[in-house]
């Protein structure tokens, strides 16, 4: 058993769709298809929690049409007339399910999760049927009755125990049947049965514990792309792919603000070392990259990560009192408070800095908040650059013409904080 991941821009056009016939009915079956929404759908059904919380209802509902006429459109597009009709029965439930929580918007946060997701439950039914007209052996499953969380909405914190049981209860006898399963990413249900959201890159996260409950022998996640880089290559000329990788060096390159797989994905298959491929939906027959427990070789490119919009704050204490473990504790508890993710940190004995992302308005309640026991001063528009296995040619030709405010350097990584 083994699970695919397919994103959003995979599926984006029929013609997309279609194409992900050939790399589907080419795996080891059986396999757990985890599918995303319709390239932008997530975007619009956004438009659609805006204006209902809101309370422009009219505005929510005429939304609403356009998302009906564009899955139908598709739907039509990629099926048969009798595969459509019972795909317009399905879709339907669905949107009904839109309209009840337009009706019923309140909170921001518990609306939201009532309305994304259903972006997923649309898509995969779509798939599904198109699956079944291509005579794969294929069941539809809706995911929110297998991953039960709490009820953190927007970034629910899944009950694995509870949810492994389920996989085993209603995913492994349909795969030991022989059947093939297609279901959602990124969405999951609490206990009263109101849907949920996983957060940032849930829809891999997902994959990776479906995974980790069924016992599957890798994930494979198919994207725009050739495989994980060694930087991201809108940004940096000449980057290599990377053949292989270990979890640990994909958790680090995260931490420090790679848009590669999150940790939280990495954590279920680490714990049952599981290999998780990176591959091409474009070209399957390219390589890819594969993330697994241990690497052979220990020789890594220079992994690269810039992140761009930094403040660089660095605190003088007023009464020149020095910067213990109690002032760092209070200092980390007012960023925690405002949720301001520090990235770099340094001290000595009266002064303190710290590179962090800039969160707009809420630099101002930050900076007026430590202004109480510290001189705050500031550079704006700052960033801060990683290097994982650095050479001096490498951080040498990045830094050329750069001013560095801040410079880190361990054995293995180096951070710059330039301007």
């Amino acid at each position: 058993m083994q699970v695919y991941k397919f994103g959003g821009a995979s599926i984006a056009t029929t013609e997309r769709m279609q194409a992900l016939w050939p790399i589907v009915s080419s795996a080891e079956q059986p396999v757990v298809l985890v599918v995303s929404a319709l390239g932008k759908t997530t975007n619009a059904l956004e438009a659609i929690v805006e204006a209902a919380c809101k309370q422009d209802k009219q505005k929510a509902h005429e939304l609403a049409k356009t998302i009906e006429r564009q899955h139908m459109d598709y739907a039509r597009m990629i099926l048969d007339e009798k595969h459509f009709k019972e795909a317009e029965k399905a879709l339907n439930v669905f949107l009904t399910e839109l309209q009840w929580a337009i009706d019923d918007a309140s909170t921001y946060d518990y609306t939201y999760d009532q309305i994304v997701g259903i972006g997923e439950l649309m898509s995969t039914r779509i798939f599904a049927y198109y699956l079944q007209q291509q005579d794969l052996n294929v069941e539809w499953v809706d995911i929110r009755d297998v991953i039960r969380t709490d009820d953190t909405y927007r970034d629910a914190k899944v009950d694995i125990k509870y949810s492994g049981e389920q996989a085993k209860a209603k995913l492994l006898p349909l795969l030991q049947s022989g059947k093939n399963i297609i279901t959602q990413g990124f969405i999951g249900a609490t206990s009263d049965n109101a849907s949920t959201t996983l957060g940032r890159e849930g829809s891999d996260y997902s994959a990776a514990l479906i995974a980790s409950m069924i016992g599957a022998t890798a994930v494979t996640i198919w994207k725009d792309v050739e495989g994980l880089k060694n930087a991201d290559p809108k940004k940096f000329p000449n980057t290599v792919r990377i053949d292989a990788i270990s979890y640990h060096e994909v958790i680090e390159m995260a931490y420090y603000g790679a848009q590669v797989i999150h940790p939280k994905t990495i954590k279920p298959l680490q714990n049952n070392k599981i290999p998780l491929y990176v591959k091409c939906f474009l070209n399957k027959d390219i390589k890819g990259t594969v993330v697994m427990d241990e690497v052979s070789s220990l020789f890594y490119p220079p992994l690269i990560v810039q992140k761009s919009d930094q403040v660089l704050l660095k605190l003088t204490a007023k009464d020149f009192s020095f910067i213990t473990e109690s002032k760092l504790r209070d200092l980390y508890n007012i960023f925690h408070r405002l949720n301001i993710k520090v990235n770099l940190i340094q001290n000595a004995a009266i002064s303190f800095l710290a590179c962090i992302d800039n969160k707009g308005r809420k630099m101002d309640e930050l900076i007026q908040e430590l202004s109480h026991e510290y001189n705050v001063s500031d550079n704006e528009g700052v960033s801060l650059l990683t290097i994982r296995h650095y050479t001096q040619d490498v951080l040498n030709d990045l830094t050329k013409g750069k001013h560095i405010l801040l410079e880190q350097k361990t054995k293995h990584t180096v951070q710059l904080v330039l301007m």
